[in-house]
């Protein structure tokens, strides 16, 4: 239970899975701390290093991890890896003495902090795929509803949300394959000692090759590969490439969330995350439905984004064989970053399986701005009949002007009719054919289409 008597992170219980916390949670960190003894001792059995009955023993207490006592010894050896060998050992009369034969301290804290990297991304790559699959069905739903593109936040031509949506099903189909392409490529240090050389190993396997083969023995039970090179440390810049490409992923997040928060502004009015029946918007304001979910997405992100420069810092400033000044921020860092996403990932799905899409609202905007659109189809369509393209710009640009100037009284577009009174238009194009281009569904151009065909992208997935 969570003691709130003193400070706790809100990552201990308000943001992201209980399945992410236990990941990173300190007993199951000492838990693999433990399977890579046991790894170890097994393969040294190969060389007889080490008993069968040795192993066998700690397998048999593996998993009673005591993470109270292990801080109190702790606190006196001030080394948390040396305090919890203690208490493993103190477990086993048979194998305790064998515990950590040869390895320094990073062959086990480095292998385990991938293997926590590598659950972490397990996790995401699920969630990101579950929210994949669900936006895919609204990019499918909504693939030919028109509605009105904005650029320069100013209302433009005519796209469909389908298309709309399938721009953020894009970017975030680009951020599965790339953290699937991270997770692949993930690699331990290894077992190589003090400085990476792997000295001890050597003379305990008595050869190059055996070492080579005694390593590969612990690659194969951890189901993890092993940097060839490595320093005491793994490479910090597998680090950076990790927490950049998480990042990269809060990106996607946020640009959706922060689209949504203006959609769903009364202003507008198109879009919105749901909104629970006894929800509180505001406690002065009762009327109020305020973009809550988005807005945590977006402040998520926002730390997120700085995790890379901390992770840039610890590989750039990691001197010569290994320095210390990465210890402290590395057992945040991870897990945040992770817990961080976690909730993204959690909230982007309850606001796409729930999202509020106010169809009348769409088709007001649409009238209101959609007009403006079919100018330019109109100037070509006189141009290719034969007019003056810079006559024909100049007379469709006071007819826009005038129709501004009436939208700005409260009233409604009269575009269509001042452009069918205009006989300069009329002469180049009829009055059935301006009516045919006035209709906003005959200029989405790929929209509906492209959209269809990303939707079966993702559902294809594997």
């Amino acid at each position: 239970m969570t003691d709130f008597e003193s400070y706790q992170s809100p990552f201990s219980w308000r943001y992201g899975s209980m399945e992410m916390r236990r990941i990173w949670g300190e007993k199951n960190k000492r838990l693999i701390w433990r399977r890579l003894w046991v790894a170890l001792a097994e393969a040294q059995t190969v060389w007889k290093l080490v008993t069968r009955e040795q192993v066998e023993d700690l397998k048999a207490n593996l998993s009673k991890v005591d993470v109270a006592q292990s801080i109190k010894i702790e606190e006196k050896l001030h080394h948390d890896l040396m305090a919890e060998i203690e208490v493993y050992a103190s477990q086993c009369s048979k194998g305790g003495g064998i515990i950590h034969l040869g390895a320094t301290s990073m062959d086990i804290k480095d292998n385990a902090e991938v293997l926590l990297i590598a659950q972490s991304l397990d996790l995401i790559l699920v969630k990101l795929k579950n929210l994949l699959v669900i936006l895919a069905e609204k990019v499918d739903t909504y693939a030919s509803l028109p509605v009105m593109a904005f650029t320069h936040l100013q209302p433009a031509e005519p796209t469909t949300l389908g298309y709309r949506l399938a721009n953020f099903a894009q970017d975030l189909l680009c951020d599965y394959q790339s953290l699937k392409r991270v997770r692949h490529e993930l690699k331990g240090k290894g077992f190589k000692g003090a400085v990476g050389n792997a000295a001890s190993y050597v003379m305990l396997c008595s050869s190059l090759d055996e070492q080579r083969r005694f390593e590969d023995l612990i690659s194969q039970a951890l189901g993890i590969s092993f940097f060839d090179i490595t320093t005491q440390t793994y490479s910090r810049k597998q680090d950076y490439t990790v927490i950049s490409t998480l990042a990269g992923m809060a990106a996607t997040a946020y640009k959706f969330a922060f689209d949504l928060r203006l959609l769903q502004s009364e202003v507008i009015g198109e879009m919105g995350e749901p909104f629970q029946e006894e929800q509180v918007g505001s406690s002065a304001m009762p009327f109020k439905r305020n973009p809550i979910e988005a807005e945590k997405i977006n402040s998520l992100a926002r730390a997120v984004s700085v995790a890379p420069l901390t992770a840039w810092n610890n590989y750039a400033n990691s001197l010569l064989e290994r320095t210390l000044d990465d210890s402290a921020n590395r057992r945040t860092i991870f897990p945040e970053t992770f817990l961080a996403v976690d909730e993204m990932l959690i909230t982007l799905f309850y606001i796409i399986e729930g999202m509020r899409v106010n169809e009348a609202i769409i088709k007001r905007n649409l009238n209101t701005f959609g007009p403006f659109a079919a100018v330019e189809r109109v100037m070509m369509a006189g141009v290719k009949n034969g007019a003056d393209r810079q006559e024909m710009h100049e007379i469709l640009k006071q007819k826009s002007m005038e129709a501004w100037q009436v939208i700005q009284r409260g009233q409604s577009n009269p575009l269509f009719e001042l452009i069918l009174k205009e006989k300069q238009i009329t002469r180049w194009v009829s009055s059935r054919d301006i009516k045919k281009l006035f209709e906003v569904e005959c200029y989405t151009g790929i929209a509906e289409s492209r959209a269809r065909e990303l939707a079966q992208q993702i559902r294809d997935l594997r």
